[in-house]
């Protein structure tokens, strides 16, 4: 009666022996012909060299995929610093400082296709106290703008900065943008917020990267300084 081995070979074994053993298949080549394996493309029975094309066929596609996604990615942060140097560049150009609450948030609008914006700022100085961007804002949405150490992005939950936008029932997902002196991480208290409000309910997700939002945050909260009390 045949017994069973102490140690039987495993796959393991087997793998390790072949994948240290390269000169293998040149001392038993019929073996390539004769090995016959499962395409998982046509479901027919293959050749071991057949099989091994198709693995590489598959890893040159995918790494072609992989690369033109880079390509994608790369024009479109092109495109991206573009809209975001010509934004920027509007803003220096604006004489009047009265101006600029609008036409930061239209210029947001066009460049950055952004359905709704809304603006508030506050602290400012007396010749701008009249105007609508410097009214209208509750002790409570202040602490909340400084409340926020980044970006907030989500749903809207009935936040009071919403009504600041032309129609706040269309707003589905908002980004919510505390406006400060200095780089994004400041701890200096907020002095205005940038709402940004989409009807399309993934377009601010909360889990979205707000790198960008912080950017347009840090160069909105320099152009507005303008507006502030000296």
């Amino acid at each position: 009666m045949s017994q069973a081995l102490p140690n039987p070979i495993t796959e393991d074994d087997i793998a390790h022996y072949l994948s240290n053993s390269p000169d293998f298949f040149e001392r038993h080549a019929e073996l390539l012909a004769s090995v016959q394996l499962t395409s998982p493309h046509s479901h027919r029975t293959v050749s071991l060299q057949e099989r091994q094309a198709e693995m590489l066929r598959d890893k040159i596609k995918l790494l072609e995929q992989r690369l033109m996604e880079m390509i994608r990615n790369g024009n479109e942060n092109v495109s991206l610093a573009d809209r975001l140097l010509r934004w920027a560049r509007t803003l220096f150009l604006i004489q009047d400082a009265a101006d600029l609450p609008d036409m930061l948030a239209l210029e947001i609008r066009e460049q950055f296709a952004v359905p709704q914006v809304g603006i508030k700022v506050w602290g400012v100085a007396p010749g701008f106290a009249h105007l609508n961007f410097a009214q209208g804002v509750s002790e409570d949405a202040r602490l909340f703008a400084t409340s926020l150490t980044q970006p907030f992005c989500g749903v809207n939950s009935g936040f009071e900065a919403v009504s600041w936008l032309p129609e706040p029932q269309a707003a589905t997902s908002i980004a919510l943008i505390p406006l400060r002196p200095g780089l994004s991480g400041s701890v200096a208290p907020a002095f205005g917020m940038l709402v940004l409000a989409s009807p399309d309910p993934e377009r601010f997700e909360s889990s979205m990267a707000t790198d960008f939002l912080e950017r347009l945050a840090e160069l909105a909260g320099a152009a507005l300084g303008r507006l502030r009390v000296e």
